[in-house]
């Protein structure tokens, strides 16, 4: 392991002044930087980062679970709908043209009658999809807290 000497840091804040931030990127708002960067910059927060609706989309109430049921595996959207309870048709459709138009999922349409498509995640869709299981398995680790804290919410408001 490297064994660095390490650096003093002021505690004053007059001791030194703050480091300058990086440039912003050379075309377009946060281009190719990572999101924790983005929000670091506050460039996530402004309506014109491209990230923000990518983020929404990702993140949204349908996107993550379609994303969390196309995991490793192909779906026909009659079998995506019942897999993803809940779901409107419309809204489904609505969600994979959106997933596919970032370039997270890939839709297969067969020329049959009647007609046979098939959605499965692309290799972008797969890396992103391993991140939102992450946030899903976490969340559901600490569903009891969650819910304890929901309930002492909701007990302060109505007591």
């Amino acid at each position: 392991m490297d064994q660095r000497p390490s650096i003093p840091v002021p505690v004053s804040a007059d001791a030194a002044p703050e480091p300058s931030r990086p440039p912003p990127p050379a075309s377009g708002v946060g281009a190719s930087l990572p999101l924790a960067e983005l929000m670091r910059r506050g460039d996530v927060l402004s309506p014109d980062c491209p990230a923000r609706g990518i983020l929404q989309h990702v993140t949204s109430r349908w996107g993550v679970l379609v994303l969390v049921a196309l995991d490793r595996r192909t779906l026909r959207f009659s079998e995506l709908r019942r897999k993803v309870g809940g779901v409107s048709e419309r809204m489904l459709a609505q969600t994979l043209q959106v997933l596919e138009r970032d370039g997270f999922v890939d839709r297969r349409a067969y020329p049959v009658v009647p007609p046979h498509v098939e959605y499965r995640l692309t290799p972008l869709g797969c890396e992103v999809g391993r991140h939102v299981q992450a946030l899903a398995d976490w969340i559901g680790g600490h569903l009891p807290e969650i819910l304890a804290a929901r309930g002492a919410a909701a007990a302060s408001a109505g007591g």
